[in-house]
């Protein structure tokens, strides 16, 4: 497959590619930057999200609460269900970006794995362009995790696939930070040796790990930063959220910065007594503009997702 980077011209006009179709960055408009309304995982028995009907009754509570669009983070392998997603956005009046991409290998079992050696890169290209497996339904970014601390041979062997479907679409790469660590390394592999534009890459659970001179040098780069997960009861940094985004906007970085709600479970969805992705725009965000005021927090809700997620599509 030849993988030659876009020539510029070709990317001047950029659009989102949603489960519905390319549209035009304006149409997101309020944006949940990570979230999930399908994932089944070893590592969560018991809490897989399955149900349409409550995937469905998620995206209208959100879409209620001034939610226009969900960027899934879901990637290949985990139960994404793309045949409904469409079904869900029409039913929702929500726009749904979904990801192509491998989660951390402990996701999978190793003949799983074995399959995709030495294919990878196409197979995340062919998700991006033709489809996620026959549904028709077009991925609009790939997503890959990195470890705690550090970068792994299977992470390397990941992200050097998500790089070569970057340069091959220009599809954003969206990143897993283990408990909000390894930034820099991510960053130095991606953009450093492979080549990705940094502008191009999206880091994941910065709350995790509230670090704000990481969180600056990784701003620096021009990488956008998420702030995700106030529906994860065992990461109890939400509280020092506020501080780290005034920072990185007071050093000049508020364009780089996006919010999302990380829904992983069952019991963390609003129609089962949990937070939610309402609970992105019902709490979350006026307690944001409370200390940030509300013009930042709306460039992170919009404007920002409108940006990283837009592609010039060959």
């Amino acid at each position: 497959m030849n993988r030659e980077p876009l020539l510029g011209a070709a990317r001047t006009f950029r659009t989102v590619r949603t489960v519905l179709g390319d549209v035009p960055p304006a149409a997101l408009g309020v944006c949940d930057a990570h979230d999930h309304l399908f994932l089944s995982s070893p590592r969560l028995p018991g809490q897989e999200l399955r149900d349409a009907a409550a995937a469905t009754a998620e995206l209208t509570a959100f879409r209620a609460a001034g939610g226009g669009s969900v960027a899934q983070w879901t990637p290949y392998g985990l139960g994404r269900r793309a045949a409904d997603l469409p079904l869900l956005a029409r039913a929702a009046g929500v726009h749904v970006v979904a990801a192509t991409g491998l989660h951390q290998a402990a996701h999978y079992t190793p003949e799983f794995l074995d399959r995709l050696r030495g294919r990878l890169a196409d197979v995340f290209v062919s998700e991006l362009t033709e489809g996620l497996a026959t549904s028709g339904v077009r991925a609009g970014f790939v997503k890959v995790a990195g470890g705690f601390h550090a970068l792994d041979a299977y992470a390397r062997w990941t992200m050097t696939a998500a790089a070569e479907a970057h340069h091959a679409t220009g599809a954003p790469v969206a990143v897993h930070l283990e408990l909000g660590t390894g930034a820099l390394d991510v960053l130095d592999l991606l953009c450093g040796e492979l080549g990705v534009a940094p502008e191009s890459v999206i880091l994941g659970h910065l709350n995790r790990c509230p670090d704000p001179v990481t969180h600056r040098q990784a701003a620096e780069s021009g990488a956008y930063l998420a702030f995700d997960g106030p529906s994860h009861a065992n990461h109890a940094t939400d509280w020092r959220m506020p501080d780290a985004v005034r920072e990185l906007a007071d050093a000049g970085y508020g364009d780089r910065l996006l919010l999302g709600g990380d829904t992983t479970t069952a019991g963390a969805r609003s129609v089962n007594g949990g937070p939610g992705m309402p609970y992105l725009l019902r709490r979350v965000r006026p307690r944001l503009e409370l200390t940030l005021g509300e013009g930042l927090v709306e460039r992170m809700l919009t404007a920002n997702p409108q940006r990283a997620y837009a592609v010039g599509w060959a």
